[in-house]
Formats: structure tokens, C-alpha cells, sequence
């Protein structure tokens, strides 16, 4: 039984995020916390008919404190979303400084829960998180997650339709590696579950998946980002840090997790990347600690080589961001 808290409960994500933790079984305390409407959202939830207690905080008189109290696991969709013409990036001037007043809540009021990073640009604003817990002593690299899941979602959905099996839809799993951005996400097609039909056009479909959230944006028209996939990868993966704390075992996800969150897997990862990064997304194995292991890439082909040595560059500019917004301010 676990306490979840979502931080920015009101917004596109967190709404249905929000909506579907109320209807897991496992989740007794949900803890919601934004800067308007989110104790209207815990009042439309708290008449569904299931375990979770719902309590929905804002910002005055210790709001985030209150939603944080008790919390194992701490989901953070706050920011806002991505607009046409608008890269990860240039989320990152406004999405940063909320990131950071989050985090400090997190290390303030429940400094041992897991934490799981949705709010983008998720290469930079794990490091954010990171810098302000050690600032505040309260580092465990195990217990810190950037949420990719949406890359694995989008890639397995990719190829199932080109199966054209619908019976595939929901068995389809696609390991995507790297980070969360452009070039940075690299889909490993080469050890999709199911083996891709012949004539498909490789080049096209890597493109479609590490941009896959620009369809959305165009689709919305300047009315919003990937919210509702989001939400679903989101409780996704916290569904199997729930499990995990909950004592099940041999669960494997996708994450942007430190290196150091598993010495031995993260040093076999780095040699395999031929260069150090403190931060990877790479499949986790987790237990009710965090991360237990780091898994390698395994056997990938020549393409995917490229695809990873392309994204090494920008997650380290990525990462050097995250770093900088806390440790050198005036920049």
C-alpha cells in the first residue's frame, strides 16, 4: 500500500495521471499539488470508488509540504507544455526554476521517496533534481527516475501498426535507449519482440519515433503537448515502481537513471557508451530499494551504433544544463 503525490495534479498530465492512480488498487494515499484547481480535481476523484484517499493542495499555507507528507513516490508533471515551433529546450528557461522549488519540497518533506521526472526537458531537469537533493544531503541515485516510458510506448505502437496486426497492439515492446529528445532517443528496433516487416523504411521510422511528439503538437494546433500518452507512460512506470516497492521481483523498465545508481551495470554501460555520462536511459531492473541494475545495451547492430554515438553529444549538453541552472545561477 503506497502514498503517491503528483505535483502539478491540475495540468494536461497530471489530470489523467491522477485519474488513473485513483484506480490502482495498490495506491492508498493520493496527494495531489499545483498552483490552481487542484483541490477541485481531488474532489471529482474522491468520489470514485476505490482505496486511495485523495487530498488536493495549493500553494499557500503549505501546500506542497502537505501533499508531500507520508509520500513514497513523487510523480512531477509540472511545467508548462510544448507549443508549436517550440524544442525541449526552450522549455527548459521555464520549466527549470519550477523543477527546482519542486525538488526542494521532495528533500524538505519526504527525502526517501522515489522520485519520477516527467516534467521536460527530462535530460536536464533529472540533473536539477539531483543537484538540489545533494545540496540538501538527501541523494540516492537509486531512487531518482526520468520518465521515458512515453519512447517505448510510442516505438512498440510504431511497429505494431506496421504488423498490421491489431492483435499485436498490446504485446509489441520496443527497448529505447538514450535520453528523452530529439537525437537523444534511440530506439533499438533491432530487438523489437516482434521482428519488423520486410521494406520498411528504417530511417523513417527512427525519425517518426524520436519525433513522435511533434505530431501531437502539430495535430493540437498550439492547443497543447503529448498529455494523454504521457499520462498513460507515466502510471506506466509507476506502476512498476509500486510493484517493486511492494517486494515484486524481476521488473525491468526504461529510465533515465545516474550511472552511479548501480556501480557494476552503470561502469559496464560506460564502456559499452566508450565514454562517462553521469545519466542514461537505459532498461532498469528494479526492487523495493530502486535501482538494483543497470542493463547494457546488449547486441546492437551498426545503425544503432551511430544513433547512440549521436546522442552521447547531447546528453552531455543536456546534462552540463541541469548542473549549471543549480550550481552556477547567474548563467
Amino acid at each position: 500500500m503506497v502514498k503517491v503525490a503528483v505535483l502539478g495534479a491540475a495540468g494536461g498530465i497530471g489530470q489523467p495521471l491522477s485519474l488513473l492512480l485513483k484506480t490502482n488498487p495498490s495506491v492508498t494515499g493520493l496527494g495531489l499539488y499545483d498552483i490552481v484547481n487542484t483541490p477541485g480535481v481531488a474532489a471529482d476523484l474522491s468520489h470514485i470508488a476505490t482505496p486511495a484517499k485523495v487530498e488536493g493542495y495549493l500553494q499557500p499555507n503549505g501546500g506542497l509540504a502537505k501533499a508531500l507528507t507520508g509520500a513514497e513516490v513523487v510523480i512531477i508533471p509540472a511545467g508548462v507544455p510544448r507549443k508549436p515551433g517550440m524544442t525541449r529546450d526552450d522549455l527548459f528557461k521555464i520549466n527549470a526554476g519550477i523543477v527546482r522549488g519542486l525538488a526542494e519540497g521532495v528533500a524538505d518533506t519526504c527525502p526517501k521517496a522515489f522520485v519520477l521526472v516527467i516534467s521536460n526537458p527530462v535530460n536536464s531537469t533529472v540533473p536539477i533534481v539531483a543537484e538540489v537533493l545533494k545540496a540538501k544531503g538527501h541523494y540516492d541515485p537509486k531512487r531518482l527516475f526520468g520518465v521515458t516510458t512515453l519512447d517505448v510506448v510510442r516505438a512498440s505502437t510504431f511497429v505494431a501498426e506496421l504488423l498490421k496486426d491489431p492483435s499485436a497492439a498490446s504485446s509489441v515492446v520496443v527497448p529505447v535507449v538514450g535520453g528523452h529528445s530529439g537525437v537523444t532517443i534511440v530506439p533499438l528496433l533491432s530487438q523489437s519482440s516482434h521482428p519488423l516487416p520486410s521494406g520498411v523504411d528504417l530511417d523513417a521510422l527512427v525519425h517518426r519515433i524520436q519525433f513522435g511528439g511533434d505530431e501531437v503538437v502539430k495535430a493540437k494546433d498550439g492547443a497543447g503537448s503529448a498529455t494523454l500518452s504521457m499520462a498513460y507512460a507515466g502510471y506506466e512506470f509507476a506502476c512498476k515502481v509500486i510493484k517493486a516497492i511492494n517486494g515484486e521481483k524481476g521488473i525491468v523498465a526504461p529510465s533515465y537513471v545516474s550511472l552511479a545508481a548501480d556501480s557494476a551495470g552503470g561502469e559496464a554501460l560506460a564502456n559499452e557508451l566508450g565514454t562517462s555520462l553521469e545519466f542514461f536511459s537505459a532498461r532498469v531492473e528494479l526492487d523495493a530499494q530502486g535501482v538494483a541494475k543497470i542493463h547494457t545495451l546488449g547486441n546492437i547492430n551498426e545503425s544503432e551504433k551511430k544513433l547512440v554515438a549521436a546522442a552521447i553529444p547531447e546528453l552531455k549538453t543536456n546534462i552540463t544544463t541541469g548542473h549549471d541552472f543549480i550550481q552556477k545561477p547567474s548563467l
